[in-house]
This record gives C-alpha cells, structure tokens and sequence, in this order.
C-alpha cells in the first residue's frame, strides 16, 4: 500500500517550494485526478516518511494541512483517510467552471450546469450497482427504456395531473438527445419552419440548424412571457406545423408560462414539442408548478441533466404510446439511448429521494440568485428576478454591446455569453447578457465586479452573500 501511495503521486519532489506544502499539494491532485480514490487510508506517519524518503516532521506538516483544508478526515485509532472537501462536494455548479472551465478563462459563467449531489449520487450509484446483475443477463442493446425508470416517469407525470403510461415514456441520452430524435421523426423536409422562442437555448438552436430547419422567432421577455400576437401571426403566415417551447422557467429568461398561455397554445394547429428541463428548479416558497403544457399535439421533454448532474445523460420523451412505437423504430433511437446502468443510477436519484435533494438544491440556488441580483445594483442594468431556473437575463442598456463587454470580459479573465448566442438569427439581442446563478456567492462576487470594472461601473468592495 505504501509503495502504491508514493506512486499516485508521481514525481512531486521536483516541484520548487517547502516539501511539506508540495507534497500536500501533491496529495490534493491525486484525488482530484483519481489517482488516489477518496476513502484511501493512508499508511502510517512513520511508514510515509520512510516510502518518500523525508522526514516525520515533513510528513507531520503535510498532513496537517491537508486535514485544516478538508482533504483528509483522521479518527483516533483508526488512522487518515483522503476525502474531497465538502466546499467542493456541497456545491450547486461543478468545481471544475470555477477553476476556469472556458479554455484561458479564469471564471466561467457561459454554462447554466449544476453539479452532481454528492452524497444521494454515490449512495444511488451504490444501489444501482446491487441492481445490476441482472442488467448482465440482458443484451444491454437499446430498448425504450428500463421498465422501472419508465414506470417512475410515468407516475411522476401522473401525479402531476398529466395521466401517463410506461409505454407513453421513451427513455434518452438527455433533452437534447430527445429533440433530435422527434426532429428526425418529424421535421424530415428541409427548410420546413419550426417555432422558436427568441431568445431560444442554443443547444436546440443548433439542432435545428443541423435539421436545416427554418427558424421562426416568437418573443419571450422576463416579464411579459410569451408574445402569444406574434404567434398566431407566425402561424397564419408561414403555416409551420411544428414549435419548440420552454414553457417552465424559460432558458434563458426565466419566464413562467400562466395557465391560460398553455391552455390557448395546446389549442393551435401544430405540433409542440414543450421542453420541461428546468421545470424541478422552481425556486418560489413553496414551489407552485403550472400544469403540464399538455394537448393532443403537444410532446413532453425532459431530462436530469439541470435538476441533478450535467453528468447523467438521462432524458425523456412524453408522448403518445403510438407515437413512442414510431420513435422505436427510427436507426437514430439507439445511438441516442443512454446506457443500462445510468438509467439504473438515474431511476433511484429520481426516486423517493429526489425531494430531499430538490429542497437542498432549490436552497442553495435560491440564495445565489438573490445574492447575483444584490450585486447588480447600481449597474443600471435591468432584468426581472425569476421564480426559477438557472440564470438572470439582464438588459445591459441601449449603448452598450453584450458580445463587446463580453470580449472585454474574457481579456480579464472571465467568460460569459452575450445575447446573439441565443438569436435565432445570431445578430439580434445584442444588448442582452445571460448571467447565471449556479456559481457560489464568491464567484458570483467576482465575476460581477470584472463585468462592472468592464462596464465602467466598478464598485470597490465586494458584495458578501
């Protein structure tokens, strides 16, 4: 074990600095690197000391520090174990975008992705592990889904008021998985039109360009919602049959779709496919969904990727059992089906465990929105706080251009996404930045003062959470 130890951590000795400090930093990076898997005992202080050739006293120190900072956990009699710290485990977006996910970029902010509960992902990892055995007596080839993950959605969609089958569910690689796989069912001619809200999430704006499909934008704003007008112009006049929607918590405004919205666009002569991704990330108290956008011509999309881990490719198509036949037999379905075992992981995190993680999650997500809005104040930018979702949609003014601000943002350090991003066209919204709320309060303090220094509206402190 000793020797295995000194092995993970490679030639650390090389580095220039105090040797306690150095192998400390060493020991960090095995574990972030996997290295040296958290939960590893280490062997004895003196049994260390003589593997890496330094003294008791190196050892000593080293360790101190790693346990003062977290990454190790000593029990009197039962020696140290390595562990990841809980900054970094009990945490609403991944460690790695506040490392500095966007290539040079110290801050990353262009990605609205929460990062996995730790704990409820290892434990349900654990149990879906036991599950698994009689996954291996199986193909492993793709099917419509694990019938009990099926049958979970099903009932989560029931008790929603939205009465549903097992074989009304078919079981994706994620939300995006999910359009591309109707899209190829049902947008099979080029140049058709689909509508699209304007700002609309980029992922689906590129799976549409990639159908060749012909955009048209309806507006969405923070407050007003859907430009209803708009769309039944749209419809009268280009007679599009089909339109993608975020009807919960839109991304990237946060708008909520009323009741009587989606009862009147379930009522329109064309198929809706009604992206539910962020419905879970309702942030009011208590949380008060809206029915279902729901009707004969409209198909449910989900997925776990914001409400758990970016991580865990699992989504879902909500649809006709008919409907979900024809999908079956599209090639395209079985390259976009996630594999046995995450669905198994997928079905115990959305099992009765999931409202304890929802609380947990919506918490924390609650407080940072609050806190990234504090920050905003005095920058004379505006936007409506949403009642849920991942991000603020702010209008940076008529004067000023969000892809500028953003490029005078990466050159210090920082990356975040200017409106085109999100244009059907890719040239308007051009004074619209989106911010998202996942980071931590620091981060979030950080990034804004870069974007108010950017702005000219530099404040000299920082706003605390």
């Amino acid at each position: 074990m000793s020797t295995g130890f000194a092995a993970a951590l490679g030639p650390w000795r090389e580095r220039r600095g105090p040797l306690a400090r150095t192998l400390a930093a060493a020991v960090r990076e095995a574990v972030v690197d996997g290295r040296l898997p958290a939960g590893t005992r280490l062997p004895s202080e003196r049994e260390l000391a003589r593997v890496l050739g330094v003294s008791r006293g190196t050892v000593v120190a080293a360790l101190t520090l790693l346990r003062d900072d977290g990454w190790l956990h000593t029990r009197h009699g039962s020696g140290s174990l390595v562990r990841l710290p809980t900054r970094l485990t009990e945490r609403t977006t991944p460690w790695s975008l506040d490392r500095g996910g966007a290539g040079d970029a110290d801050l990353d902010l262009t990605l609205a992705l929460t990062a996995a509960p730790h704990e409820a992902y290892l434990a349900a990892l654990a149990r879906a592990a036991g599950r698994s055995a009689a996954l291996l007596l199986d193909s492993g080839t793709a099917t419509a889904g694990l019938p009990r993950l099926r049958e979970l959605l099903a009932d989560r969609y029931t008790r929603a008021g939205l009465a549903t089958r097992p074989e009304q569910i078919l079981v994706t690689s994620g939300a995006q998985a999910a359009l591309t796989l109707l899209l190829d069912h049902l947008h099979t001619e080029r140049g058709r039109p689909v509508v699209v809200e304007s700002p609309c999430y980029p992922g689906a704006l590129a799976v549409l360009r990639a159908r060749k499909a012909r955009l048209l934008p309806v507006p969405v704003t923070s407050d007003a919602g859907w430009d209803t007008d708009r769309l039944t112009t749209a419809l009268r006049t280009h007679a599009p049959q089909l339109a993608y929607l975020v009807p919960d918590f839109h991304n990237p405004t946060g708008a909520h779709m009323t009741a009587r919205t989606r009862a009147g666009i379930a009522r329109l002569p064309l198929t809706v496919i009604a992206d539910e991704t962020m419905r879970d990330l309702d942030l009011r108290t208590p949380p008060t969904p809206e029915p279902h956008l729901s009707g004969p011509r409209v198909i449910q999309i989900g997925s776990a990727s914001k409400t758990l881990w970016s991580g865990l490719r699992v989504g879902w198509i909500r649809g006709t059992a008919d409907l979900v036949r024809q999908l079956r037999r599209r090639p395209l379905q079985a390259q976009l089906s996630p594999p046995p075992l995450e669905q198994l992981i997928a079905a115990e995190l959305l099992g009765d465990g999931l409202a304890e993680v929802l609380a947990d999650r919506r918490a924390r997500l609650r407080a940072q929105r609050d806190h990234l809005a504090s920050l905003l104040d005095g920058t004379g930018w505006t936007y409506t706080v949403p009642a849920g979702g991942l991000s603020l949609w702010l209008h940076l003014g008529a004067t000023t251009s969000a892809t500028d601000l953003a490029a005078r943002a990466a050159r210090l350090g920082l990356a975040v996404t200017p409106g085109p991003h999100f244009a059907a066209d890719r040239t308007t919204l051009t004074h619209h930045l989106r911010l998202p709320f996942t980071a931590t309060p620091d981060v979030l303090s950080r990034a804004t003062q870069l974007l108010r220094r950017c702005a000219g509206t530099e404040v000299h402190r920082f706003v605390t959470a």
